[in-house]
């Protein structure tokens, strides 16, 4: 049997000389506690020698994904397949299968194959010959290191470190932006207050303080180049007229070094902010499409990596960034956020008030899959998420027509404007629409009644019906028999009762006529004389 075993420096090929002991796994690490012992069990056959630095590398990177090397295919072919009946014994199972197809090779792996390289890597310096131990341990640190650099540097979840680094400084550097200018702004308000209210732009502010200093210098200088012509002359004529303090030079050169900062690290930031848009169009193209580079960096920085952030599902996606106030609301058992940060996407802000869950919802479905296609697909190009966002469009169109149609229109169709054509009717104006009194007064009803008594007719009044009072259910059947007999004679006592009241009311109806007829014919009277 033969053994293939890597080292830093290069290949070796063994013999084992007594293949029996193999069979005793457990105590195979005894035979090789001394190097005579070691050399009793296998002897090296072949050892490969690599040339640099970047060959020893190259035949690492090969074995871990499991190829065959040129320098590994070279040392097989050269003593291997001289004796093609041996067994060869390897440390990877996956590296055996290539060599078996490539080369026709019978390979072993098994667990005292694995035990064995094991002992044979404790008695490596004494088993090669040749090599000084200083020179292994340098060609054994010299590869860590370089394979080390070589992962980090393809690694697909270290990758996407810049981007959670950037956008972390870019939200630092407007927190520290604001702070800067709310103290400019007050620091130099004490000395030109009225310089604050005129220019409200903050690079324009720090700008102009840091060109004016001193207020008395405003009348001469030129501010063109960083404020419109009105405000210019504005500023101008504010500084004739301040009520600020007096300030030393020292105060003055303070607040232009500050100024000089606000100014420089807003031009960072805007570099600072181009560089992470190109970032993002070059490792996540499809998720910047969906939500913009920012949102899409905020929410691979809460996640960690492009990779985890492919891990979540959408409804995960949805609620990211509102953590806080989800397990708050499932404390409470009240309602569950609808959005996190998916919220600052522009297709969320352009939505209404009402439709802003049921966007997020779907813009988080789509946006999970523009996320995986990104960090587990091949292509590199934003088809598949300018595709998904015309869609999210249009159903947002959708939605916004669906509320105009309930307002105005049949409710199938949305409501069409009819063709406008002029018609000219003349129509007169009524003038009873705006009075409030009854047509007819009372004059006129009195003057009725009289006409009517002139004819002799009698004003009719409408008769009063008396209420019944209710009956009790179980009453009612045995006193039907002991009400029939004083019915007749209540009723005769109603009707007499009735035709009185109608009497008297027709009497006294009759007197007061009578008395406002005498005041009428007296009126008339005075007139004539």
């Amino acid at each position: 049997m033969l053994v293939l075993f890597e080292t830093a420096a290069g290949y070796a090929i063994f013999k084992v000389l007594d293949e029996s002991k193999l069979q005793q796994v457990d105590s195979l690490y005894k035979e090789f506690e001394t190097p005579e012992k070691a050399n009793k069990v296998v002897k090296l056959k072949h050892f490969e020698k690599f040339q640099d630095t970047t060959d020893a590398l190259a035949a690492a990177t090969a074995l871990v994904e499991g190829k065959i090397g040129k320098s590994l295919k070279k040392v097989l072919k050269k003593v291997v397949a001289k004796e093609a009946h041996e067994q060869l014994a390897i440390s990877d199972a996956k590296l055996g299968g290539v060599i078996k197809d490539k080369l026709d090779l019978n390979c072993v792996h098994s667990p005292a194959v694995a035990e064995l390289m094991r002992c044979i890597r404790s008695q490596i310096e004494s088993l090669v010959t040749g090599l000084p131990p200083k020179e292994m341990s340098a060609m054994s640190l010299g590869l860590a290191h370089s394979l080390s650099r070589y992962k980090l540097k393809f690694s697909p979840d270290k990758v996407d470190t810049m981007i959670v680094q950037a956008i972390s400084l870019l939200d630092d550097l407007d927190k520290e932006l604001n702070n800067y200018i709310m103290r400019c702004r007050e620091w130099y308000g004490w000395h030109f207050p009225e310089l604050g209210k005129v220019v409200t732009d903050n690079l324009a502010y720090c700008k102009t303080v840091r060109k004016i200093g001193d207020r008395t210098n405003v009348a001469g200088s030129d501010l063109s180049d960083i404020l419109p012509e009105e405000i210019e002359a504005e500023v101008k004529l504010a500084a004739e007229i301040s009520m600020g303090t007096e300030v030393s030079e020292e105060d003055i050169g303070n607040i232009r070094h500050l100024c000089d900062q606000v100014v420089e690290i807003t031009e960072y930031r805007a570099q600072l902010y181009d560089y992470l848009k190109n970032r993002m169009m070059a490792i996540a193209p499809n998720l910047t499409v969906m939500v913009g580079e920012l949102v899409g960096a905020r929410l691979i920085s809460h996640a960690g990596s492009l990779l985890n952030l492919a891990k979540h599902p959408a409804s995960t996606v949805q609620i990211l960034g509102a953590e806080k106030a989800l397990f708050r609301a499932l404390k409470t058992r009240k309602d569950t956020p609808k959005y996190g940060l998916i919220y600052h996407a522009s297709l969320v802000g352009q939505t209404t008030a009402k439709n802003k869950g049921k966007i997020s919802r779907m813009l988080a479905a789509k946006t999970s899959l523009a996320i995986r296609y990104d960090a587990l697909g091949e292509d590199t190009n934003a088809e598949m998420g300018a595709e998904n966002r015309a869609k999210l469009e249009a159903r947002l169109r959708m939605l916004e027509d669906k509320g105009i149609r309930k307002i105005s229109g049949s409710g199938k169709a949305m409501a069409r404007a009819d063709k406008y054509q002029h018609k000219s009717e003349v129509k007169m104006y009524d003038p009873s629409g705006d009075s409030t009194i009854p047509s007819t007064s009372k004059k006129r009803k009195f003057e009725e009644v009289e006409e009517e008594e002139e004819a002799g007719e009698e004003p009719v009044t409408p008769a009063v019906k008396a209420k019944k009072p209710k009956k009790e259910p179980g009453v009612a059947e045995e006193a039907e028999a002991a009400e029939e007999t004083p019915k007749k004679k209540k009723k005769k006592k109603k009707d007499k009762s009735a035709e009185a009241e109608q009497e008297e009311k027709s009497n006294g109806n009759s007197s007061e006529k009578k008395k406002k007829k005498k005041k009428k014919k007296v009126k008339e009277e005075e007139e004539d004389e």
